[in-house]
């Protein structure tokens, strides 16, 4: 897999004419002087005698004058333009050897980092070694089968190589294996899990020894285990009982709501966020108000298009009927009284959700930021103590009447509020009541992380018969997942003592700066929207979300001081970290900065900030000690894609070229693997040209900041003596596994991109060419 590492791009090319004559050494040194005219004997006997007949002679004089003048002349000419081809010839030999001896001295990386992904190269399958099908292995293994009910790459798509040569594929397929790096938010959770794993061999903050602490303790499935239902029940009995399990003490609807809201984040009947009017942006408000939606409701429900109402199916009652019968078991309710109690949740449950609208419709109806005061929304909604339960979500904080909420389904607001009130009056002068059931089974549904196995798998069960889950994710991403969700602070601070700033920032620079470039290179349909895009673009600040917006050790420790943690006790910490949740509510209320997701794995926009943070920037995808072509070959590609996504996503409509590029990469694809048995020529959708078109742009973006990069620090590190061309592609053969909300519209692997690119291009260190390379060669380049 090794090769003698080679210059592609930074050489000083040869002029037009250079190339013509194949740099061939000028006459001058290819003949001696003597050779060129007589000797210097004859030349001197030659002037005398035309200098005799010149004195005797006037007129011959001037005849003779330019016979012997004119010769001079040209040979002089001659000579001078040959020693000054003979000058450039020698600078551009001395140059181009100087160049070429830099980068064929290639320094190898020999940190650990490079080390374990020298190892992961040296296992997988290498693009300049099969060119014809190292793109088949893609992914293959974290793709379900189609009778595991998942989608692999092409399937659905018809005439696709992979539908038509299915047996083949598998029969090709036995080579080596293909070894990847895993998309980006699995990376993200291993590594903050080696950090959370990792001992304290130096003294650290009590925030961090917290946040390790709760990570261990939800580790530790012995004593869940053992603790069982317990820990569960002894809360409901805190809280006055519950007539399905024991006695309950008729505690009062109001009280037992505002208590669920505020110290453990259950919000039964209606959602709460925090955020801004859209209205009001415009005009540079930065006021956030309290924001009521309608609940995640436990039922699953569907929406009829044809009544407009959400409805329950029969299908999906039986498991989710039977997933509350196995809750109430584990939870020790005597059988002979659990049917009655569940067949007044269901009904319950039913009629909230008639009420309950998806977001297109609410969206279509002018539903979302209706604005009204506490005072008028108690006038709509009576059954509700919206004052108490708001000041309750977000104590200790001063709320009163008059201050305006945001509400985005007032219809289902006020239908919840009756249909509350008739369910209370109704059950009033009885011993049960359904309300508070319907609290306590969404209180538990909150709280089963926190529980045995037995209820996880019972919401999983659920999952898995309604089609909306495929299997239960490992414990220690479970537990990574509830730390970030309750240390995010903690975790964003150990992220930032890890993180490469000066590189981050230095390849985020220039990605921005080839992207900016590559829109100019777009023929665009109309030149308004070019001069609309090209101002925005112009007037971000790309940036990473640094150490400037995180917060030090003392305010960890302070804004931690009051969660005690024990690591024995997985289920009391996570009671605590539900109640701590309503202290970040209040501050993002009254807060002057925005939250922000510090480890989210993908870009955002603030105003005219383009933020990209830090959980972004983490092994294997990037390394402070990891060769630039690396770098640019995985997080180089992903940034460019993000951009083009977040920036570019309706690109299709404004711009022909984005249908031109996506059915050229289409038709190498097709060129190729028709050799393999595929067959049946098709079109892509608009949405798969797009796609196609973002992920071929990425990679020449990213190509092409790498090579800046290059033209500015001339020196790079290698990883297993690859050329930086070759190391850089072959760096970005293993991140095409990376999901994301567009990866089910491209229609082929994207490594095969590759061998677009090495088509008809000398940036490529070897030719890609296939065994129907005639066809392949007779394609345009894209």
């Amino acid at each position: 897999m090794t090769e003698s590492p080679m210059e592609l791009e930074l050489s000083v090319k040869p002029s037009q004419s250079e190339s013509g004559r194949g740099l061939r050494p000028p006459p001058l040194f290819q003949l001696p002087l003597t050779a060129q005219g007589p000797s210097d004997n004859d030349q001197q006997t030659q002037l005398q005698v035309e200098l005799q007949l010149s004195e005797s002679n006037p007129e011959a004089q001037q005849q003779a004058k330019p016979r012997w003048i004119n010769p001079q002349r040209l040979l002089l000419l001659l000579l001078g333009f040959s020693l000054c081809s003979a000058i450039l010839g020698l600078f551009y030999h001395i140059h181009y050897n100087n160049q070429k001896s830099n980068f064929q001295t290639v320094t190898p990386c020999l940190s650990p980092a490079c080390r374990w992904a020298s190892a992961r190269l040296s296992m997988s399958v290498d693009p300049f070694t099969r060119p014809c099908d190292y793109f088949l292995f893609a992914c293959e293994s974290d793709m379900l089968s189609p009778d595991q009910g998942g989608r692999q790459r092409g399937e659905g798509i018809p005439g696709h190589p992979q539908n038509l040569k299915e047996n083949a594929g598998r029969t090709e397929r036995k080579g080596p294996r293909k070894e990847k790096i895993p998309d980006r938010r699995t990376a993200r959770l291993q590594y903050l899990r080696e950090i959370l794993g990792k001992s304290n061999d130096s003294p650290v903050s009590t925030a961090v020894q917290k946040a390790k602490g709760f990570y261990h303790s939800c580790l530790d499935t012995k004593s869940i285990e053992s603790a069982g239902a317990d820990p569960f029940l002894a809360l409901i009995q805190k809280l006055g009982g519950w007539a399905v399990s024991g006695p309950w003490n008729l505690t009062d609807f109001n009280s037992t709501l505002s208590l669920l809201m505020r110290d453990y984040a259950t919000f039964p009947f209606f959602n709460l966020y925090v955020g801004r009017d859209p209205n009001e942006t415009p005009r540079g408000t930065t006021k956030r108000y309290i924001q009521i939606d309608q609940p995640d409701l436990l039922i699953p429900v569907r929406w009829n298009a044809k009544t407009l109402k959400s409805q329950a199916e029969t299908q999906t009652l039986r498991p989710f009927l039977e997933s509350c019968q196995r809750y109430l078991a584990l939870l020790g309710a005597p059988s002979s009284r659990s049917m009655i109690h569940m067949g007044t949740f269901v009904s319950l449950s039913s009629e909230l959700a008639v009420a309950a609208a998806p977001m297109h419709i609410r969206l279509s109806r002018g539903q979302l930021y209706q604005r009204m005061t506490i005072a008028e929304l108690q006038e709509q909604a009576p059954a509700i103590d919206w004052l108490g339960c708001l000041r309750a979500a977000f104590h200790p904080l001063p709320l009163f009447k008059e201050d305006h909420v945001l509400l985005h389904n007032l219809p289902y607001i006020m239908q919840m509020s009756r249909i509350v009130d008739k369910w209370l009056i109704k059950h009033k002068l009885s011993t049960s009541s359904p309300v508070h059931t319907y609290m306590v089974l969404n209180l538990l549904h909150t709280l089963i992380p926190a529980l045995d196995s037995r209820f996880s798998e019972t919401a999983n069960h659920l999952s898995l018969a309604l089609g909306e889950a495929e299997g239960v994710a490992d414990r220690w991403k479970r537990c990574v997942l509830e730390t970030e969700r309750g240390f995010d602070h903690v975790l964003t601070h150990l992220l930032s003592d890890r993180t490469a700033h000066r590189e981050a920032e230095e390849i985020i620079q220039n990605i921005f700066s080839s992207f900016k470039s590559t829109l100019h290179e777009l023929k665009w349909t109309h030149q308004k929207a070019l001069q609309f895009v090209t101002k925005k673009i112009e007037s971000l600040i790309p940036r990473l979300w640094s150490t400037k917006e995180i917060i030090s050790e003392a305010e960890l420790n302070l804004l931690f001081s009051k969660v005690t943690v024990d690591r024995n006790n997985f289920f009391s910490n996570y009671v605590q970290l539900l109640s701590f949740w309503r202290k970040r509510r209040s501050q993002l209320l009254t807060g002057q900065a925005e939250a922000a997701d510090t480890l989210s794995v993908t870009p955002f926009l603030r105003g005219d900030e383009l933020f990209f943070p830090m959980g972004m920037f983490i092994p294997p995808l990037f390394h402070l000690t990891y060769p630039r072509a690396m770098n640019y070959g995985l997080m180089g590609f992903l940034i460019a894609k993000d951009l083009l996504h977040l920036i570019l996503h309706d690109v299709y409509s404004q711009s022909e070229m984005v249908h031109a590029i996506g059915e050229c990469v289409w038709a190498h694809y097709l060129a190729v693997t028709k050799e393999a048995g595929g067959g049946g020529e098709f079109s892509l959708s608009a949405a798969q040209q797009q796609e196609v078109w973002v992920q071929y742009s990425a990679l020449q973006i990213a190509m092409q900041a790498y090579h800046q990069s290059l033209k500015k620090h001339p020196r790079d590190t290698s990883i297993s003596g690859l050329s930086h061309t070759r190391l850089f592609l072959t760096s970005f053969s293993q991140v095409h596994c990376d999901s994301d909300a567009y990866s089910n519209f491209m229609p082929l692997e994207p490594s095969f991109l590759i061998t677009v690119i090495c088509a008809k291009s000398d940036l490529c260190p070897t030719s890609l060419q296939c065994p129907n390379k005639t066809l392949q060669q007779s394609l345009q380049t894209c």
